[in-house]
């Protein structure tokens, strides 16, 4: 029998050829495991000065940080760490200083909401800051408003196109209401069909806010995860987030339907406490904290590595 010639494949065996090479690609990616970024952000640190939290990340292992929002000064003043119209300089600057503690930047806050009437300009000057100091992520989050969700799609459009084009990525987390678990956040990066913006998955929230487990919420959703913010939740004996492992989130199961995306993905520690005792008095217990976050999640990922 002659064999048959390309050219003379039928539409219907082009298409198949083309959808099993793209399946073939994606199987490839699915194979290679994600390499998770073990970061904390400088949140826990918000009584101490920026550079006291880059030091005692350093000093705690970390090799990636994401950016707290407000910082004690030399007066013990806590004052926003970088405005939103500060220049791309200044997040330059901060960038510096946490590479010169071996602290490679990953992620992030807008300080402002996707609905808020000046959402679409706040962000961009963001969106500008994260791309001077060469960090990957913009975290954002918030409720939507009655009425207001033909408005999130509209600014998140928008935003997406400008993210890409300063090569960041705009990632919105779970935050209650609408926006509870990683459905609700999912709908809206479906909506919004734009490669700028993902889905940061934080599950103490999911636990916090919505009381849903969020073990079959990631099961649902996991394709548009690009990075995690990192805390766990009690909800006995007392209604508290708590540090990765002192809770009820199993991380394992959380992690396993990520692991082996082929991306960069961050696990940016927000919650590094302790439940139910009080925070930390001096700066150095909190590093204590840092450093048991950090191992627990190594452990984690090398569990996920050998199963």
């Amino acid at each position: 029998m002659k064999p048959r010639t390309k050219s003379s494949w039928t539409r219907r065996q082009v298409l198949g050829a083309a959808t099993a090479a793209l399946a073939a690609a994606t199987d490839a990616r699915a194979s290679t495991p994600t390499n998770f970024q073990i970061a904390c952000m400088t949140l826990p640190y918000s009584r101490y000065p920026f550079e006291r939290a880059l030091k005692g990340l350093r000093d705690s292992g970390f090799h990636y940080v994401a950016w707290g929002t407000r910082h004690a000064d030399a007066k013990g003043e806590r004052k926003d760490l970088i405005s939103p119209e500060a220049p791309g300089a200044v997040a330059k600057e901060l960038a510096r200083k946490s590479r010169d503690q071996g602290l490679e930047p990953v992620m992030m806050f807008s300080r402002a909401y996707v609905g808020d009437p000046d959402a679409v300009r706040i962000h961009t000057r963001r969106i500008e800051q994260a791309s001077a100091a060469n960090m990957p992520f913009l975290l954002t989050f918030g409720k939507i408003a009655a009425g207001g969700y033909p408005l999130w799609i509209k600014n998140l459009k928008e935003l997406g196109a400008i993210a890409r084009s300063n090569g960041v990525t705009v990632v919105i987390k779970q935050h209650g209401g609408n926006t509870a678990t990683g459905r609700d956040c999912q709908r809206i990066v479906r909506d919004v069909a734009d490669e700028g913006v993902k889905i940061c998955y934080d599950a103490g929230n999911v636990l916090d806010y919505a009381n849903d487990d969020p073990i079959p919420d990631i099961q649902a959703c996991w394709q548009d995860v690009r990075a995690f913010a990192i805390k766990d939740h009690r909800n006995w004996p007392k209604d508290q987030d708590c540090g990765p492992g002192f809770g009820e989130i199993d991380h394992y199961r959380l992690l396993m339907p990520v692991a082996n995306t082929g991306l960069d993905m961050p696990l940016a520690c927000e919650n590094i406490f302790e439940p139910l005792v009080p925070r930390p008095a001096a700066a150095e217990g909190v590093d204590k904290l840092a450093r048991r976050a950090r191992e627990y999640l190594e452990s984690v990922i090398r569990g996920l590595r050998s199963a």
